[in-house]
């Protein structure tokens, strides 16, 4: 099938490693032209170059903090002049730390909402002129959490739930304006982030990565963790404009591990 990005323009965040750097990938493998995105100036380097020289898309790459508002203006900024304009847009973010409620003070909380939902909020509202002048996506990448709580994971639950209902809000406010919103809800898929969430609850017992990994599979119908790429192809179909009749949606890449609707 032919997705039809062949020259669309994406701005993917927090792109230098892990699922957005498998979702940035792949577009690009489309025929996308993608800006990377993220704090570490060496490893952006890095994640373009081997990009680039699997597919014939132009890569780019921005230094920015998700929680400060003037890295993300002048991001998007960047995005527009390279690329020249933004038809797609991939919210994403490194998750926050663990923790239970009477571990957590102002300060988790305050940082929490700034690197998470407050930064997506600020991506979109930077990002909705370029969108509105053809149309395009806006995909905003959460967690299973927004179906199911991860025990111990408090203000990942919190303000991922926010992004649920920002994406909902936004596909009806944005329809006429031939953007399409999606939030997506991974499950346990193989990044560093994983092997932390894996390492902090093995920790928390006091036993072995390994049983907890065990543990996990056996909740998981599929019997395994997802990879970046599964993850990724789904995405980029929904960035396409194939996908042409769907928004407002939340759609699970878990292998099944929510039990819930």
């Amino acid at each position: 099938m032919d997705l039809q990005l062949q020259g669309q323009a994406a701005l993917v965040m927090a792109s230098s490693r892990g699922l957005g750097r498998a979702v940035a990938t792949q577009l690009a493998r489309e025929g996308c032209n993608v800006m990377l995105t993220g704090r570490d100036e060496a490893t952006l380097e890095q994640t373009r170059s081997e990009i680039a020289t699997q597919t014939s898309s132009k890569v780019a790459t921005c230094v920015a903090d998700m929680a400060k508002a003037e890295d993300i203006s002048t991001l998007v900024a960047t995005t527009r002049e390279q690329l020249g304009g933004i038809n797609i847009l991939v919210n994403n973010s490194g998750g926050p730390p663990g923790g239970d409620f009477d571990q957590l003070d102002d300060s988790h909380w305050q940082s929490a909402f700034e690197s998470t939902l407050l930064a997506y909020v600020r991506t979109i509202r930077a990002s909705l002129p370029a969108l509105k002048k053809h149309g395009g996506r806006i995909i905003n990448i959460t967690s299973s959490s927004v179906k199911q709580p991860i025990p111990g994971l408090l203000l990942s639950n919190a303000f991922r739930m926010g992004m649920l209902g920002l994406g909902k809000s936004l596909a009806n406010e944005l329809a006429s304006d031939n953007i399409l919103v999606h939030t997506v809800a991974p499950g346990r898929v193989a990044t560093d982030r994983t092997v932390y969430l894996d390492q902090l609850k093995a920790d928390q017992r006091g036993v072995a990565i390994e049983q907890i990994r065990a543990e996990n599979l056996k909740l998981i119908p599929l019997g395994r963790y997802g990879e970046t790429d599964e993850f990724a192809r789904v995405v980029t179909f929904l960035a396409s404009p194939v996908c042409s009749y769907m928004t407002g949606d939340i759609i699970q890449i878990d292998g099944g591990m929510i039990k819930g609707y």
